[in-house]
């Protein structure tokens, strides 16, 4: 299958320039095309993820994919997407972001083979242009009116933009003229933000380099969940690739708790499974909802992509021990991963009897109530149902030393932290 009729059945191609004329050059030759991420933060999260599982998909198709890390780009600031101007970060703390976010592409995407991934920086081309060769050189070549007509600066006119992030287009157009001239790039893809930016190039390269000139752009579609909100937050916010940011187990569930309305489009856009293997999981969402396969693949296989072999089953040992109830399976290190958004709380390591440990906690509103739960048999502690009321708790019963787990009814969880 051509590369272009597989991301068609993904529903990954918003936007193309022209798109028989790049089917065409893709069935022709291996193609060099690119993609880039500004170095805003530390981390990518999982939208930032979307565009370079594409280039990822030009990658195992044969062609040749550059990612690029704007530590140029990135101390301007894109205005797409906003509606107010960004702070501006400092040299320092841009490298940073450069060398953080370089890692996590090459523990990504880079392999070995003739169509490895080269990864390369908007800086060490964009630091070499003074102020005169860039008016001269290359704004020129751009128009105001054409520049004010983008989405992405019109959108911005009545609450203001800066000549700074204003001239953002052309820095970017500029990389797409270097990597065309010093990579063979003849493709750029994004998402469907950075429609503006990449036709910006796509005219400048024509303007420097003949109009007959075949360079290329292509978008992915805005991503949103089924009800309509945003994807790639979570209750807690973004869902990073960082597992300092986001731990394997939280991004794990991320992916389980994929609506059924949502599941598919997540496995085509993110996974490498086939086309078989998604239509046998899509037939399984119809038929078999209620065993969640098509979520449990998603999750198994995006963790893995992301974190490791290593740490996709370790998430998957913390949500079967929270599902069983055997929390005693799990480690110290997995209870605090596993726990990390659930209620905590701090207790000394000294003996108390469960019904006053519970209400000095605060788990329990009061002694009464206390009583009546363990009664009932609703109170489990490191997943073992308590019934008297004369238990102790001691320091001997912390996993690892240190996490006392209180489960009141079937669902409500508790970390306590002994000190």
């Amino acid at each position: 299958m051509n590369i272009i009729d597989e991301l068609e059945w993904r529903g990954a191609i918003n936007q193309q320039t022209d798109a028989e004329g790049l089917r065409e050059l893709t069935e022709t030759k291996a193609v060099s095309l690119y993609c880039g991420v500004d170095p805003t933060g530390d981390s990518m999260h999982i939208g930032h993820l979307i565009p370079f599982m594409m280039l990822k998909r030009f990658q195992n198709a044969g062609h040749r994919p550059v990612i690029l890390i704007g530590g140029a780009t990135g101390t301007i600031g894109d205005p797409s997407g906003r509606s107010t101007e960004r702070s501006l970060q400092t040299m320092e703390q841009v490298q940073e972001n450069v060398d953080a976010l370089t890692a996590q592409m090459k523990k990504l995407f880079v392999t070995d083979g003739d169509n490895q991934v080269r990864l390369v920086n908007n800086y060490d081309w964009t630091k070499e242009i003074n102020v005169i060769e860039f008016l001269r050189d290359y704004g020129k070549n751009f128009s105001i009116n054409t520049m004010l007509a983008k989405d992405v600066v019109s959108s911005r006119l009545d609450s203001g933009i800066s000549f700074t992030e204003f001239s953002y287009q052309i820095l970017q157009s500029i990389d797409y003229l270097h990597l065309y001239r010093n990579e063979d790039v003849q493709l750029q893809i994004g998402g469907s933000d950075q429609w503006g930016n990449i036709t910006s190039g796509l005219d400048l390269i024509r303007k420097k380099e003949g109009a007959d000139v075949k360079v290329f752009g292509l978008t992915i579609p805005l991503m949103l969940k089924a009800d309509g909100t945003k994807f790639g937050k979570s209750a807690g916010g973004a869902v990073w690739l960082d597992p300092k940011k986001t731990t394997p187990y939280e991004f794990y569930q991320f992916w389980a708790n994929a609506d059924d309305r949502d599941v598919i489009k997540y496995l085509k856009y993110f996974t490498f499974l086939s086309q078989e293997e998604i239509a046998a999981l899509e037939e399984k969402v119809q038929t078999e909802p209620h065993k969640r396969e098509a979520q449990k693949a998603l999750a198994e296989e995006m963790t893995r992509f992301v974190h490791g072999e290593e740490l996709l089953e370790q998430a998957k040992r913390i949500t079967a021990a929270l599902f069983s109830g055997d929390i005693r399976s799990l480690t110290a290190e997995e209870i605090e991963e596993g726990f990390k958004e659930m209620p905590t709380f701090t207790a000394g390591k000294d003996t108390k009897n469960i019904v006053e440990w519970l209400v000095d906690l605060g788990i329990e509103p009061s002694k009464r109530q206390a009583r009546e739960d363990i009664t009932k048999g609703a109170i489990s502690i490191n997943g073992e149902r308590v019934s008297e009321l004369e238990a102790d708790i001691t320091a001997e019963q912390a996993i690892g030393g240190k996490f006392i787990i209180v489960r009141k009814g079937k669902k409500n969880y508790s970390l306590v932290k002994l000190v």
